[in-house]
């Protein structure tokens, strides 16, 4: 039995997508990360937008579009801090805010941008994609939760994400009272999780993608494996 790691929103995803994809990428590692054009495309493009927000450096000509929605991200009142690093771990029964790496760690995130002003903070979540069509909004969802056990203080979070090729905000608010309440949308899809690990039994559920665009080979389901 594999020890039950910690969980992210990506992570969780893809579990709930098929948990034998999962098993095949975190677990048995069968499926490796896959660098492709549009992947390396949005690690260059966030990394120039956290350079700009961060250190004032120039940015590459090729994001130079997306300068003016930076200056007036740079514009808003708070300390602004780049890449921040969330964890979440269960102490004495309680959820409370670690360190990314903790030994303990049950949830992990990172923020692409936050600003933090007293009661009042924003995140904002950098998109590369073409559309907002499939916007989800829940992992900015589970990185206010984590926002507000870091920093009680803060009793207001508004978050965007940002899809900077087809200039499109998607926004939604979140208060301090919920953030329990968004981590426990998660319990169900959780204790399958370690129920999974526990038995060492993952599940395929086969969906649109199972012919052409898995890379689980290994099951049944994938049509590339015939």
């Amino acid at each position: 039995m594999h020890k039950v790691p910690a969980w992210s929103f990506s992570s969780i995803k893809t579990f709930e997508t098929c948990p034998k994809k999962y098993e095949s990428e975190k677990v048995t590692k069968e499926v490796g990360y896959q660098e492709t054009d549009a992947t390396l495309y949005g690690v260059q493009l966030h990394l120039a937008a956290e350079e700009y927000v961060r250190d004032s450096k120039d940015i590459d000509p090729r994001f130079k579009f997306i300068k003016p929605y930076l200056d007036s991200l740079i514009a808003i009142k708070g300390e602004k801090i780049c890449e921040l690093k969330l964890g979440v771990k269960k102490y004495d029964g309680r959820l409370v805010a670690c360190d990314f790496f903790d030994a303990d760690v049950w949830f992990r995130g990172v923020a692409d941008l936050v600003i933090s002003d007293g009661e009042l903070a924003w995140i904002v979540d950098y998109k590369s994609g073409k559309s907002a069509k499939y916007a989800d909004m829940r992992q900015l969802a589970l990185m206010a939760a984590a926002l507000f056990l870091k920093y009680p203080e803060i009793k207001k979070i508004k978050t965007s994400l940002l899809f900077v090729v087809s200039k499109e905000f998607i926004k939604e608010d979140f208060k301090k009272d919920w953030g329990l309440d968004i981590f426990a949308k998660y319990n169900d899809l959780l204790t399958q999780r370690e129920m999974a690990y526990t038995s060492g039994v993952f599940n395929a559920k086969p969906n649109g993608l199972c012919r052409q665009w898995c890379g689980t080979l290994s099951c049944a389901h994938n049509g590339r494996n015939k």
